[in-house]
């Protein structure tokens, strides 16, 4: 049933304990897992042309390091990984490539504990909402 999951991070130490979930999910599926970081572009909206490219770059890198982490585990564990960097509204970008690499599953951490005092709406419960396969959270504020 979940022989793809998909894994959005962030890279922050706290989503540790939503790489082990989709670890042990993999594990006893022998799942794939697709890693994904999305650089959130809304941020560029005030900035200056010249700043832009500076600014990608360093959250690049900050991708890089973020799916590398996640992979690593992943990988130790014997599961086959696909690591992946997009730049948009990061809800928009995990439901789109859900549906390019046709998850089974998609498994991510949450830090909002009421999400309806954010105007916006957390990314979790964008996805959660939106998506067309199950989406399993992990309460990453339980984590701090």
């Amino acid at each position: 049933m979940f022989d793809r999951i998909l894994l959005p991070t962030d890279g922050t130490e706290s989503m540790d304990a939503v790489v082990e979930t989709a670890a042990d999910i993999a594990v006893q599926r022998d799942a794939e897992v697709y890693v994904l970081y999305v650089i959130d572009d809304r941020a560029f909206l005030t900035l200056q042309d010249e700043m832009k490219s500076e600014v990608v770059s360093e959250l690049e890198g900050e991708g890089e390091a973020a799916t590398d982490r996640a992979s690593t585990r992943l990988r130790e564990a014997g599961i086959d990984v696909t690591a992946e960097i997009r730049e948009g509204n990061p809800a928009e970008e995990i439901l789109g490539y859900s549906e390019e690499m046709d998850a089974d599953l998609i498994t991510m951490g949450t830090r909002q504990g009421d999400y309806t005092k954010n105007m916006m709406g957390s990314v979790s419960q964008k996805v959660v909402a939106r998506a067309g396969v199950p989406v399993l959270t992990t309460n990453l504020a339980a984590e701090r």
